[in-house]
């Protein structure tokens, strides 16, 4: 990844800021975009310690003009784009029926699916100059479904039909597109998950400390960008589970309840 330009959206925290530390460490150019501007230039610094060039762009990535504006931002800086990190994601955490606003769906929807959407249009063209790489940062909730997860689960499920559906349109071009589908993850930032009532949940469900690193979700994301793979699973649960839904759909859908019932 030296010198390699790479556009990170949702980078102010979680799996995108460590993702941006480790390319940092391997000498990648970044451009980095969240929404909180505060956090975003506190991990814009870390990586600048370690020797990387970094430009930090403010950006929601629900809006296609800032979307457009991060891609700008990055060929502005570098002149150039190698690799698109479709990372930015919001999620909820509540049960459909109980959910009070259909607007919190949307949201999700808006956020997790068309801004990947957006910003793979917006960047494709200077991809193919570079016969670059595209990203896409799912769950497994987008390959199956989980129970208090329905927009999220949804939003990816439409992440992961996009991008397998571009892979094909893209065949011989020289660009690549990675999914990855990480299981939990310590992220820390669940509790900022939206609940029934549109408001975070403040309290983490998952139980952090026995799930997957992040600092190990992330050596395994530079791993399959380095390696151009066509998609990552990231936990032996989640390869057995995508077996096991062909042959005992139902047993998945008491596995995925038990995960989400236990958090881990």
């Amino acid at each position: 990844m030296k010198d390699k330009v790479v556009i990170i959206t949702g980078a102010s925290k979680g799996i995108g800021a460590e993702l941006a530390r480790q390319l940092a460490a391997k000498g990648a150019r970044l451009a980095l975009a969240a929404r909180s501007e505060k956090e975003l230039e506190g991990v814009a610094a870390e990586c600048r310690k370690v020797g990387a060039q970094v430009v930090a762009v403010r950006a929601d990535v629900a809006s296609e003009r800032d979307c457009q504006a991060v891609v700008a931002g990055a060929i502005a800086a570098f002149g150039r784009l190698d690799a698109l990190v479709n990372n930015a994601g919001a999620t909820m955490w509540a049960r459909f029926e109980d959910v009070q606003d259909m607007s919190i769906l949307e949201r999700i929807m808006q956020v997790n699916y068309m801004g990947a959407v957006y910003c793979t249009h917006h960047a494709l063209p200077f991809l193919r100059e570079s016969r670059g790489l595209i990203v896409g940062i799912s769950s497994l909730a987008g390959r199956t479904g989980v129970p208090t997860r329905t927009g999220y689960a949804a939003s990816k499920h439409a992440m992961t039909g996009f991008f397998d559906s571009l892979r094909i349109e893209l065949e011989g071009s020289g660009v690549d597109v990675t999914m990855i589908y990480p299981g939990f993850v310590a992220t820390g930032i669940r509790e900022n998950a939206t609940g029934p009532d549109g408001k975070p949940i403040l309290v983490s469900p998952v139980k952090e400390g026995e799930v997957m690193s992040v600092e190990d979700c992330c050596r395994r994301i530079v791993a399959a960008m380095e390696r151009r793979e066509r998609e990552v699973i990231m936990t032996a649960r989640g390869k057995i589970g995508l077996f096991l839904k062909l042959v005992a759909p139902a047993l998945i859908d008491r596995m995925a309840k038990k995960a989400i019932e236990t958090g881990r």
